[in-house]
């Protein structure tokens, strides 16, 4: 059955890009070898609409903080295109992130495919006015109508955000509403949060050796119908420090694996709960890497067990 991204909030000039880059998109994904048809991408489904999302998005934290540097500016721009080009669509920023949501605004003035993208952003502040400033800033910088998805960052008066955000979502003026958490952090108010709000999202830590999520939120969330997004799966570049120098293991092609980048992140997105990973990067060759991760086969169960053990023995 053939899938239709939805465009969720794009501007005007948007729109100017989209019949150049419709032979773009036909072809988006990672490329494959002469003659062989490409591997599927792997979706997941946002449970609150059965939306069908690319399961490796893109942060953009510390990142795209690069303020009015043209030339670091056109190199993201680069990067995005090449995320767009391999078959991603969620994008997540926050005004925590410094210049990160003007810098995503340039990008997308000068990005081929822009119309797949899926905006996600946060409100980081205190108080109802504030946060409402706040978010139309955002909104202003990106340039986009709407967001898809706005969430309460790292739980910041989320109370009082959250009552804004269910406004919104009820007038149309968002598509999600979610909240986040970083570092393992708050995760006992987290799990009080999603059990008794109506969120669409909740986004927190989880990678191959933070995994703490497993035990309640996860299963959580799953319970809740609430789609995940997993940050910090590489550990802020931790996890590839660990294994500097370590060999991937000899089985790793067996799950489509080819480097550390995608190993850590398939781990990530064969968890049945988690929607999307989203790993930031400024480099191309680090986005072919992330994106080689968005192709079938995934590791089964016990895989993911064997990846864990081969981790844990280096």
């Amino acid at each position: 059955m053939k899938t239709t991204w939805p465009r969720g909030g794009l501007s005007r000039r948007a729109w100017l890009r989209r019949m150049a880059g419709a032979a773009l998109l036909l072809t988006a994904g990672a490329r494959p070898a002469p003659g062989a048809e490409p591997l599927p991408i792997v979706g997941k489904r946002i449970p609150a609409s059965a939306e069908l999302v690319p399961a490796i998005g893109m942060g953009t934290w510390i990142t795209f903080h690069v303020g009015n540097d043209r030339w670091q500016r056109d190199r993201r721009v680069a990067v995005l295109q090449r995320f767009f080009e391999r078959g991603g669509t969620l994008v997540d920023s926050s005004p925590m992130y410094g210049s990160a949501e003007a810098v995503m605004g340039y990008c997308l003035e000068r990005t081929r495919g822009v119309e797949r993208v899926f905006a996600a952003t946060k409100v980081w502040t205190y108080g109802r006015t504030r946060g409402i400033e706040e978010m139309q800033t955002s909104r202003r910088l990106w340039g986009v109508p709407r967001f898809d998805l706005m969430q309460v960052h790292n739980l910041v008066d989320w109370q009082t955000h959250l009552e804004t955000l269910k406004a919104w979502k009820g007038e149309g003026k968002l598509r999600y509403i979610g909240v986040t958490t970083s570092h393992g952090r708050r995760h006992e108010e987290l799990a009080r949060i999603l059990a008794r709000e109506p969120l669409d999202f909740v986004q927190l830590s989880y990678n191959v050796l933070d995994r703490e999520a497993e035990q309640r939120l996860l299963p959580l969330a799953a319970e809740r119908g609430i789609a995940v997004i997993a940050n910090r799966p590489f550990r802020t570049g931790g996890l590839f420090r660990y294994v500097r120098g370590k060999p991937l293991p000899s089985w790793a092609g067996e799950i489509g694996c080819g480097n550390w980048a995608q190993f850590f992140l398939k781990f990530i997105i064969s968890h049945p709960a988690v929607t999307c990973a989203i790993p930031a990067t400024s480099q191309l060759a680090h986005m072919e890497e992330n994106m080689g991760a968005l192709r079938e086969p995934l590791p089964d169960a016990h895989q993911r067990q064997r990846m864990v053990r081969y981790l844990e023995s280096i």
